[in-house]
Formats: structure tokens, sequence, C-alpha cells
């Protein structure tokens, strides 16, 4: 489909703005030149610093749901493209029991292939005594799972879950980062209702866009599409009600969105102002108008009260 040739086509936008803002200083990250090959553009300030708070805002909720589970969990990366976060919890300590990146197959393959070519990489998908198995499109290490799947196809996803050894009793948490607009909402809800009919315990953290129907985020559609880069969710994304709602109506128990202005806030303000003089901005205008447009919804069902609903963004 055409669209999915456009989403997936942002995997390759979001890798090399994430490296850029690695090389200019933002955060650390020695595996995503690995993955990810030299930027071919220059990124002004707005966008360093909005991945910034992209990155680290998914991180301070991914972490304290690891330290609240004692990584006795698992985490399920829906449309990770190429995303290095198993890595960077290995080298920290904090790998869960069961790692799953899951995106389109022709995403996974050159994956599959950089992690088989990378011995950085490789190695750390390798424990002794255990054999890595790899083909075409999917790769399984000892806790590490990366497969090529559809979202919108759930049979096929609950099969390739099953081969990961994913066990639906363990607490689980799904990210996924501007992935569920790219999907009908009445897919994107599927998937939604299928992880909380499926998982007993289970966390979702999701980035995406929010504030659609204002002049600015017509403005992000419009670019979009000259693009060819439909937005077939949109209508889940024109407010923080209907973020909230696509949780709450799928039998998630409690879901919030936070605005990423707020986010940003929200993150250790010493390291903040670090990143704030990396570069100068010119209009801090520009920068609270996309801060304003995009947000993290988390939500979670925890009916053994493992204690979810400690995790959130306060500083």
């Amino acid at each position: 489909m055409a669209s999915d040739d456009a989403a997936i086509s942002t995997n390759d936008d979001a890798s090399q703005c994430k490296r850029y803002a690695v090389e200019k200083g933002y955060w650390t990250d020695p595996y995503i030149s690995l993955l990810t090959g030299r930027p071919t553009n220059i990124h002004t300030p707005e966008i360093n610093r909005g991945y910034y708070a992209r990155v680290k805002g998914i991180r301070l909720l991914l972490e304290q749901f690891l330290r609240t589970t004692k990584c006795e969990c698992q985490v399920i990366n829906l449309g990770a493209g190429f995303d290095t976060t198993f890595w960077l919890l290995k080298d920290q300590g904090l790998a869960p029991k069961c790692f799953v990146d899951i995106d389109f197959p022709t995403v996974t393959s050159k994956k599959c292939h950089f992690i088989k070519s990378r011995k950085s990489l490789l190695q750390k998908v390798i424990n002794k005594g255990i054999d890595i198995k790899i083909d075409k499109y999917d790769l399984h290490g000892s806790n590490y799972h990366l497969v090529g799947a559809n979202l919108r196809n759930l049979n096929e996803l609950d099969s390739k879950l099953s081969i990961c050894g994913v066990d639906r009793n363990l607490p689980t948490i799904f990210l996924a980062e501007c992935v569920l607009i790219y999907m009908e909402v009445k897919h994107s809800s599927a998937l939604l209702q299928w992880i909380t009919d499926n998982f007993m315990s289970a966390f979702f953290i999701n980035y995406e866009q929010v504030h659609m129907n204002d002049k600015f985020g017509q403005i992000m559609i419009d670019n979009l599409k000259a693009r060819q880069c439909s937005l077939p969710g949109v209508m889940a994304c024109i407010n923080v009600k209907s973020q909230t709602e696509r949780f709450l109506n799928t039998g998630w128990q409690y879901a919030d969105i936070i605005e990423m202005n707020h986010v940003y806030e929200c993150l250790p303000q010493a390291d903040v102002q670090r990143i704030e003089n990396l570069e100068f901005l010119d209009e801090r205008e520009l920068l609270d108008q996309l801060l304003a447009h995009y947000c993290i919804g988390y939500a979670y069902k925890d009916p053994n009260s493992i204690g979810f609903h400690k995790i959130n963004f306060s500083p």
C-alpha cells in the first residue's frame, strides 16, 4: 500500500533526526550510528529539542515501569523502526525478560542485516549457550526479538509474539512512536482492545500528534500530504479528549495525555539547561507551537496492583 510506504519512510526521517541530535550532544546513543546513515540535512534547534523531549519523556516512563516491575516484565515496541532502546537498556542493566521490536517486514529485514553485520549490536542479543536465529525478516536472540508484522493483522501479530515466547501473564509495556496515527482508527482501536483482552497487566506509552484540528495542525497535515503521506488515524488526535478516549473505550483502566510542552517542563531541568546551551534558539514561539501539537499518552490496566498508578510525569 502507498500509505504504508509513506509511513515506512518516516522511520528513516525520524532515525536521521535522532542521529543528528545525538551528534549535536542532546543525548548519548552509541548505537544509532550503526543503524542509521549520516544525516543529509541540517535540523533546526526546534526539531532537535523536540526530539530530545520525545526520547527523554518516553525513557522516563519506561524506566519507571522497569523499576516498578524489577525488570520481571516484557517490552513490546510497536513500529520500532531502527530504535536502539534494547541496547541502551542492556548497557544500563535494565533489560527486561523479553524485548520485542515489531515493524513492517521491509523495515525489519534492514534491521536484521545491520544487527548481523555490526558486532557491537549482535553481541548484545546473544547469550552463551543460546543460538541466535535469523532469517530475512525476523531475528530471535536470548531475550531480544525482532519480527516483521503488519499491526493491522492481529492474527499475524498474535502468532509472531507467540513465537517470541511472550508470556501474556507477565507485566508488559507497549511502546508506540507516531504509529497509531498511520492506522485507521478502527484498526488502532482493535489493536488496543486486543492488548487489553490478551495481557493480564499492561502499560502503553504512545507518542503522537494532538490538537490537529487547529491552524498549526492543519499545516502539519498539509505538509505530510505534500509528501504523499496521509494520516488515516488523525481523528483520534483531534484533542486531548479524543486521545484519552481511544484508550478508555478499549478496555484500559486509566489513561492520561500529557502535551509535550509539559513533558519538557517535567524533565530534569539541569539537563534541559545543558541542551538549551547547545544551540541558539532564535524564537521560542515555534518550539512552543511544535511541543503543543505532540503529546505522550500513557494508559494501563493493573488488576494485580503492581503499582502502575505511580508511573507519571511528576517532576
